[in-house]
């Protein structure tokens, strides 16, 4: 675990240390460059993930499918030939160190001891995504690269619950001028959105940009990007029009992040029916399987 730049001291107890203030499970280690690498079991470092990643009041079930989709997620990308396997932030998963721990996420990590989505021989390359707004995302859509069965998109009834499930944004048509004023500048001035390409789930491919004198094709990922992922929350998006005044663009979408893997509010949903740890990765990662690490 790559804490970055700082001081660090071992604590007295010999099974932890402090970093910038914060105490931290296990050692360190320094790299040549002068960074800290947290070494520290892999149990014990989910015990502050889990609850950072899922909120630790949600239902049992929920959280020990949290922890086995994070405990893979670390186990495949392992690489011996590295100093360090993760980031402690949301480019892999948050980890705050041991004041981040909580009640809920060290039962949900013990409950499911040493467990993984495995597929074939192999760990699962999973992903999880805050709401999926009722139908998760192709991971070979949503990102390029391989084409994983498992990863493929399910359609999802279990996570209207979620606060994202449904938004709308307004978007002043002068700022997306701005952000795209590259693209814009062969075409003229910018008159309207529009949403020209779907993928299987319904989220967003492409919009085009038109102006005055033509238009220009934007991907969806570069349009989320340049907005900004908190204010256009999803590519899952139902509508884009003009407001009455025509100054700003009102973006009707459902959902919250990219939407490949699991679905975290649906993992949610799921147990409160009464759904299992193994039921939840079984609907997300169809045709995996769970093993041991």
């Amino acid at each position: 675990m790559l804490l970055g730049r700082g001081d660090a001291q071992a604590a007295s107890d010999g099974k932890s240390f402090v970093f910038n203030g914060r105490p931290f499970r296990g050692s360190f280690s320094r790299t040549p460059d002068g960074e800290i690498v947290n070494l520290v079991d892999l149990e014990q470092y989910l015990y502050a993930v889990v609850p950072h990643e899922m909120p630790p009041s949600w239902a049992p079930a929920a959280l020990q499918a949290q922890a086995i989709c994070a405990r893979t997620y670390v186990l495949q990308r392992s690489n011996p030939r590295r100093t360090y396997d993760v980031v402690p932030s949301e480019v892999d998963q948050v980890y705050p160190g041991l004041a981040g721990e909580s009640p809920a996420g060290r039962l949900a990590v013990d409950a499911t001891a040493g467990q993984v989505v495995r597929f074939g021989d192999a760990f699962a390359s999973v992903a999880y995504s805050s709401c999926c707004g009722g139908h998760t995302e192709s991971s070979a859509d949503a990102w390029g690269g391989s084409f994983f069965p498992y990863l493929a998109g399910v359609v999802c009834p279990y996570c209207t619950q979620s606060p994202n499930y449904r938004w709308t944004a307004s978007v002043g048509l002068a700022a997306i001028a701005q952000r795209f004023a590259s693209q814009l500048a062969p075409v003229g001035t910018l008159q309207s959105v529009a949403v020209t390409a779907l993928d299987g789930s319904g989220r967003v491919r492409a919009f085009d940009l038109v102006a005055d004198r033509g238009s220009a094709q934007i991907k969806g990922s570069a349009f989320r990007l340049g907005l900004g992922s908190r204010v256009v929350r999803s590519l899952l998006i139902s509508n884009v029009r003009a407001d009455a005044n025509a100054q700003a663009l009102q973006i009707d979408g459902g959902g919250l992040g990219h939407g490949v893997g699991m679905c975290q509010w649906g993992a949610q949903g799921m147990a409160l029916a009464g759904r299992s740890a193994r039921d939840i990765v079984a609907f997300y990662f169809p045709g995996t399987a769970i093993g041991s690490d």
